[in-house]
C-alpha cells in the first residue's frame, strides 16, 4: 500500500473516532447523570457478565492502566459495590464479583444506556437501522478477535448479484483484472440461475454474523463430470478454513448425485486456491497461457476422481 494512501485512511479512521466519541458521549466527564463515568460503568457492567474475573484480566480486556484500576476497585469495595474472593488457583489473585448492591446500582443505567441508544436508532428508518448495525458488526469482526463461526445455506435472492460484486472487486484489487472478469462471472451465475439443476447442481453461501463470506458452485459438465466454479472466501474470513471446507462440500454432493470425476480452472497467480485444490487431491492436467481480465495469464485445468 502506498505511504499516501495508508495516510488517507488513518485520517478517516480519525475523523470516525471523534465523530463516534461525541455520537456517544464519551467526552462527558460522567454517565448518564450518575456519580460514575464511562469507564467505571464499563468496569461494573464486565463483573455482572463475566464470572471469576481478576483485576488483571480487567486490565488487559479494557485496557486499563493498572494503577488507576487498583483506585476504581478500593472505591467499589469501600461502597460495598464489589467483594473480593481469593482464586484457588492463585494465591496472588483475588476474583471479583458484584454484590446485591452493586447489581442494583448498575441495572439503571444499564436501562439507561438502552434507552439511549434506542432512541438513536429510531431517528432513522428500519433499512438505515440495518445497515448501521451491519457496519458496526463488520469493524468489530475486522478489528476483534477473529471468530470461527459460520454457517453454510442455500443462496437467496441478491446473493448472485452479491457474488458478482465480490468476485469483481476482489480479482481487481488483488490481481488488477478488469471488467472482463466481471462480465465473466455474470455470465457463469445468469447461465446457472436459467438452467439450474437442482438434482445435480448446487450453490453454497457460507455466512459469518449476517454477512457472506464465501461461496462455491457445482455444475453439470456432463453425465459424469462435475464442474468446481467460482470459489470464493473473502478476505475477513481467510483463515478460518473456509475455502477448505466450501471444497469438501462440493467433493460430497458430486460424490452423492453419481458424478464420478470433479474439473476445476484457475489460473497459476491464485496460490492460495491452489494450496486448497491440492490439499482436496485435485491434480494439474493441463496448462495454457492467455491474456485474459486485461493480463497475461496462465490458465490451468486441475482435475481428481470421485
Amino acid at each position: 500500500m502506498q505511504a499516501d494512501q495508508l495516510g488517507e485512511r488513518t485520517e478517516i479512521v480519525r475523523r470516525f473516532n471523534r465523530f463516534y466519541t461525541r455520537q456517544i458521549g464519551v467526552l462527558h466527564e460522567h454517565l448518564l447523570d450518575s456519580a460514575f463515568s464511562l469507564t467505571e460503568v464499563r468496569i461494573l457492567y464486565e463483573l455482572a457478565h463475566r464470572e471469576q474475573l481478576t483485576s488483571a484480566d480487567l486490565c488487559r480486556e479494557l485496557g486499563l492502566n493498572a494503577g488507576y484500576l487498583s483506585r476504581v476497585i478500593a472505591g467499589f469495595e469501600k461502597q460495598g459495590l464489589i467483594a473480593k474472593t481469593r482464586s484457588p488457583t492463585d494465591a496472588r489473585a483475588a476474583r471479583l464479583q458484584l454484590t446485591g448492591q452493586g447489581q442494583r446500582t448498575l441495572a439503571p443505567l444499564v436501562d439507561a444506556s438502552r434507552r439511549e441508544v434506542a432512541a438513536m436508532l429510531e431517528r432513522l428508518p428500519p433499512t438505515a437501522q440495518q445497515e448501521l448495525v451491519a457496519a458496526m458488526e463488520q469493524i468489530q469482526g475486522l478489528l476483534g478477535e477473529p471468530s470461527p463461526s459460520y454457517l453454510l445455506r442455500n443462496p437467496q435472492p441478491g446473493d448472485m448479484g452479491w457474488i458478482i460484486h465480490r468476485q469483481a472487486v476482489l480479482y481487481a484489487q488483488e490481481n488488477g483484472w478488469n471488467n472482463e472478469y466481471e462480465a465473466l462471472v455474470a455470465d457463469i451465475l445468469a447461465k446457472f440461475v436459467r438452467e439450474f439443476d437442482p438434482a445435480r447442481e448446487r450453490c453454497w453461501i457460507a455466512e459469518k454474523d449476517g454477512k457472506v463470506i464465501g461461496s462455491v458452485f457445482i455444475v453439470r459438465q456432463d453425465d459424469t463430470t462435475a464442474k468446481l466454479r467460482l470459489l470464493y472466501v473473502d478476505p475477513c474470513a481467510r483463515g478460518l478454513g473456509i475455502g477448505s471446507r466450501l471444497v469438501d462440500e462440493c467433493l460430497r454432493f458430486s460424490r452423492q448425485v453419481g458424478y464420478t470425476k470433479m474439473v476445476l480452472w484457475t489460473n497459476s497467480i491464485l496460490t492460495d486456491a491452489r494450496r486448497i485444490y491440492d490439499k482436496a487431491g485435485f491434480q494439474l492436467v493441463e496448462e495454457e497461457a492467455h491474456h485474459s481480465f486485461g493480463k497475461d495469464l496462465i490458465g490451468q485445468v486441475l482435475a481428481r476422481d470421485l
